[in-house]
């Protein structure tokens, strides 16, 4: 059974196909979770037909009640002819207090101070948040003289689902693997998982955090274009997106009117995410509001008018980098775009996780998602719901992190562990492997936030916390580092007060970091020194996505003195196998001596194909004999990936050749393999 097949046996009428929004939507100025809420009651199904007829009544729907704004008069005419129509708007409510009545306002219908009944209100507080909440509403109009108020809400329901079985969700998260699950959570998201990487769709759900944890304070800067606002924006009726440059203190707080208190957005709302989170000229923000912010996100309240008020809401920041990461690590730090108000320890210290925007490539056609996923609207509430689980005491069970991490530090890792258990194992199944991964995660999340506080708070530097963990499954000592650091090693200042974990090719940063008391010119002069390869037995592991690996660093120290090299990979016959082993030979011609140099290549083929890849072998031996390579190749059964050398050295390899990613013909990393990104793998040197 595939995944689709799964999805629609699993979740019979709470999903529907992703593509379908945007087939409804055109210019439309509405959220996806209301579109794919008509779409849920029309199209939850996998019939072609029943699929085109729901299309139709969806369409009919949005002409005949979604309320256009240049519309709005021919609209208001229909109710007066007939009575009352049912209308999609947005519904703002506000208190009256001399007439001591709730009023509505709608968005696009231009109508005010409509009286409505104080059950709605109190069914539906988020009414009276002031940033309004897409309801289905029949409106009366009411005929005769002396009408004070021709307008009447005669019913409203907000475009949200009224209750779930979080259960039923749970009990069926043991019918997908979790390769499986991830896929379906990324499809409905709206993406298309055949696009992404699995770090990329971890940093993808990650989005969803805030939506699943109280108080989650997270941050997101990458590139335009990348999807970073997508799930605040048009995922969920419980959270809301603003403008970083329209929040201030009252609007996101408690609003003084008179006396009376008036609760802001935290308030109302399980996410505020603040879009734009980027500094723009000619514009301020309010100490107030940075003052009011950083004790909202330390203590999950705030002292606004009269007293203290408590909220559960999580805070998002999300905004667009100006450089790449290369030039920021380089240059300035990784908060160089976010508003310079904001640029301090206390603030930034409170920060949980750090998402990598820039991991994620701008999202083009083909990267948004044409299955079936779960109703935006359900998956909301069932977000909504897990709020309730707190898992952050799991962590204990697995990991013991270093004393030095301060209080902060691990209250933001176990928050990050609890939340990617409640989205990816949601019964609380998860192998070790798996619980360790999402450690290394949250742990990694962390970290990136404090790296860039020792650059921009010198009193972090006094108490520098050592990112490390004692595995208590086995009792290994694991030390977390983030993939930029890793990727691009020689260009990682030097300020960084603790070790790198021993993490392969960052020689430069380990140099660096014997002393304590380096200064600049023996950072240059060691830098500069020529280095002689030392050649030893030990093993490397490469992350996914990571950069700055190439044939080069991993294999040519080890392969310069031998005169007889064995590549043995049952995986050389796609044409992209075979470039892949392409690239080693040229990586062997350009960094030693090939003059009589023995090349033999042990692969495998299915018999009914071996004619070609003899071809293939025969051409590629003409070549190299003219560089004076003895190229030899025999194809035999087997599974293990190596390469021998006559001067006794292995060079044991997980993937073999294979270890990076699908890469754009027409990009750098065409032709600069330290520029692609990496498969997980890992490569053994042993002397034999």
């Amino acid at each position: 059974m595939n995944l689709q097949d799964k999805v629609m046996d699993a979740f019979i009428g709470k999903v529907v196909r992703k593509d379908l929004a945007f087939l409804v939507k055109g210019g439309l100025p509405v959220p996806t979770y209301v579109l794919e809420y008509l779409l849920g009651q029309y199209c939850a199904s996998n019939d072609e037909e029943v699929i085109a007829e729901g299309l139709e009544k969806v369409k009919q729907v949005i002409q005949n009640n979604y309320v256009h704004r240049a519309e709005a008069e021919s609209v208001k005419g229909l109710i007066r002819e007939n009575g009352r129509h049912r209308i999609i708007d947005k519904v703002t409510v506000l208190l009256n207090e001399k007439s001591d009545e709730y009023q509505a306002y709608f968005s696009n219908l231009g109508l005010s101070n409509v009286p409505i009944g104080t059950e709605y209100v109190k069914k539906n507080p988020k009414l009276l948040s002031g940033n309004g909440v897409w309801c289905i509403v029949t409106v009366g109009y009411i005929s005769g003289e002396e009408v004070k108020v021709r307008w009447e809400i005669q019913n409203l329901k907000p475009i949200q689902i009224s209750n779930i079985d979080i259960q039923e969700y749970i009990d069926q998260r043991k019918n997908f693997t979790t390769e499986d699950w991830i896929d379906f959570l990324i499809h409905t998201i709206g993406l298309n998982p055949e696009k992404f990487n699995r770090r990329e769709k971890l940093i993808s759900l990650a989005r969803l955090l805030p939506h699943v944890e109280n108080n989650f304070n997270f941050m997101e800067l990458g590139p335009k274009g990348t999807g970073k606002s997508h799930v605040f924006q048009e995922l969920s009726p419980y959270g809301v997106l603003v403008s970083g440059g329209d929040v201030t203190s009252a609007r996101l707080f408690v609003k003084m009117s008179g006396n009376k208190e008036i609760l802001g957005l935290v308030g109302y709302w399980d996410v505020v995410a603040w879009d734009e989170f980027e500094q723009q000229k000619g514009r301020t923000t309010d100490a107030v509001l940075i003052d009011t912010m950083q004790n909202y996100l330390a203590n999950k309240s705030f002292n606004r008018g009269k007293g203290t008020h408590e909220a559960s809401a999580s805070m998002v920041f999300v905004g667009n980098t100006k450089h790449t990461v290369p030039f920021m690590l380089k240059n300035s730090h990784l908060f160089e775009s976010i508003p310079t108000s904001f640029v301090k320890g206390a603030f930034l210290d409170r920060i949980h996780l750090y998402n990598p925007g820039w991991e994620i490539k701008m999202l083009k056609k083909d990267s948004f998602s044409k299955g079936y996923g779960l109703i935006t609207d359900y998956i909301a509430a069932v977000l909504h719901e897990l709020r309730n689980n707190d898992l952050t005491n799991m962590l204990k069970d697995y990991a013991k992190f270093d004393p030095s991490l301060s209080e902060r530090d691990h209250l933001a890792i176990r928050k990050t562990f609890s939340g990617m258990v409640k989205l990816l194992y949601p019964d609380l199944k998860m192998t070790d492997e798996e619980a360790f991964e999402l450690v290394d995660f949250a742990a990694e999340g962390r970290k990136r936030v404090k790296d860039q506080l020792y650059l921009i708070d010198e009193t972090f530097k006094a108490d520098p916390a050592f990112f490390k963990y004692t595995n208590l499954k086995t009792g290994a000592e694991i030390h977390v580092e983030t993939l930029e650091r890793l990727s691009n090693p020689q260009i990682v200042p030097a300020y960084i007060p603790y070790p790198t974990n021993n993490t392969p090719l960052a020689d430069d940063i380990e140099e660096i970091n014997k002393s304590e008391d380096i200064n600049e010119e023996y950072a240059n002069e060691t830098k500069s020194r020529p280095r002689i390869s030392i050649l030893e037995e030990k093993s490397l592991s490469f992350r996914m996505g990571q950069t700055g690996v190439s044939y080069e660093k991993l294999f040519a120290p080890y392969l310069e003195k031998a005169g007889e090299i064995t590549i043995e990979d049952p995986y050389i016959r796609t044409s992209w196998q075979i470039k892949n082993f392409m690239e080693f030979v040229t990586m062997l011609i350009d960094t030693r001596p090939v003059d009589d140099l023995k090349l033999k290549l042990i692969t495998k083929e299915e018999d009914e194909k071996i004619p070609d890849l003899i071809d293939h072998f025969d051409d590629i031996k003409d070549d190299l004999a003219g560089y004076g390579i003895d190229f030899e190749y025999e194809f035999s059964d087997f599974h293990d990936r190596c390469i021998k050398t006559d001067t006794g050295w292995t060079i044991a390899m997980g993937r073999g050749l294979d270890i990076f990613e699908k890469y754009n013909t027409y990009s750098v990393a065409m032709s600069r393999q330290d520029k692609r990104k990496c498969k997980d793998f890992m490569v053994t040197y042993i002397k034999g």
